[in-house]
Order: C-alpha cells, then structure tokens, then sequence
C-alpha cells in the first residue's frame, strides 16, 4: 500500500520527505539498515552478519507495496532513507488476519527530531485507516528511549522473552512484547 507523501522539517530546518517505500529504494533502504544495525546493539542484526540481499529486500518492498493492508514509509534526506516504519500482517491465515507487526528504525543522528513520534502517529493512523485491530512489537529491554515512545503511544508491554538476543561481548537481552488495539 502506498501512503501520501508528507514533508517534515527537522530543528536544523533541512526538510525531511516522507514516502513510501519501493523496490527501487532497495539500495538505500539497505545501506540504512546496515548503518542503524552498526550504531547501536537494538537492532536484531549485527554489522558482522554481512550485507542485506538487495534483491529479496527489493522484492519485500514490491509486495508491501501491492499490499492491500501493510505498508512501508520512509524517512528521505538528500534521497537517502535515514529512517523507516513498517507495519505487516503477522500471518495471513484467518485465525491471524487481525494482528500486525511494528517494526522501526532512525540513525542516531536524526534522533531528538520528533521523527519517532511523527512515523507513529502517521502509522497508527494508517494501521486504523486499513482497519487493522491490533498492532504488536518486540523491543530490546533496555532500550528505555523506544520504550516509552511506544508506551506514549498506547502500546502495553505483555510478555518478555528472556535472553533472547545475545550481544558480541557474550551478554544477553531480554525482549519485551508490546502491543496496541486499534479502534
């Protein structure tokens, strides 16, 4: 599903687009995530696991495109995709239809710009808009800034899966489960 382009001016008054995403910004979608995978530990991949695949990421973002509920918004400097938000059906099987997975990111340089809480607002009204009833995230426990941005969105922590990731130096994080109903 495509979404309506959107401007948004950061503190440095550099103008931000806001767009969806498609196969076509595969390359930069990719070299996004490998950044934001090298800045901080909260990402699920480590720089070490080697480059994204640009031609499955190229096809991931053709399907969301041509999807009639999920979608994948983008956050452009200078043409480059600083950040994203993505929200997919978790399964399409009927017993599932209801539930949708939140996933997000932002170089760290471009946080403090009130972008995290803009790509919420604009996907929950979204996920609303696509009748989506229910939206669900994982979250690296000690990452208290991403906590309660999603906690100022409504999201409720739920669950915790202990050690589920495990850090280079040998040190575990657990992830918290969080979910939000639509209305």
């Amino acid at each position: 599903m495509k979404i309506k382009e959107q401007s948004y001016t950061l503190k440095n008054g550099k103008v931000a687009t806001i767009k969806s995403t498609g196969p076509e910004d595969g390359a930069s979608f990719n070299r996004h995530m490998e950044m934001v995978s090298a800045e901080t530990h909260f990402m699920a991949r480590c720089p070490e696991d080697g480059q994204f695949n640009l031609e499955r990421r190229q096809e991931q973002l053709a399907a969301v495109g041509e999807s009639e509920t999920d979608f994948s918004i983008g956050v452009y400097v200078d043409g480059e995709i600083v950040g994203q938000i993505i929200v997919s059906m978790l399964r399409p099987h009927l017993k599932f239809r209801h539930r949708f997975y939140l996933g997000m990111s932002i170089q760290q340089k471009y946080t403090g710009e009130g972008l995290g809480s803009f790509l919420m607002d604009l996907a929950i009204a979204q996920a609303e808009a696509n009748g989506m009833e229910q939206l669900e995230l994982g979250v690296f426990s000690d990452n208290d800034r991403a906590r309660h941005l999603y906690q100022k969105y409504g999201f409720k922590e739920y669950g915790m899966n202990p050690r589920a990731f495990k850090l280079k130096d040998g040190s575990y994080r657990d992830e918290i489960i969080m979910v939000k109903f639509l209305k």
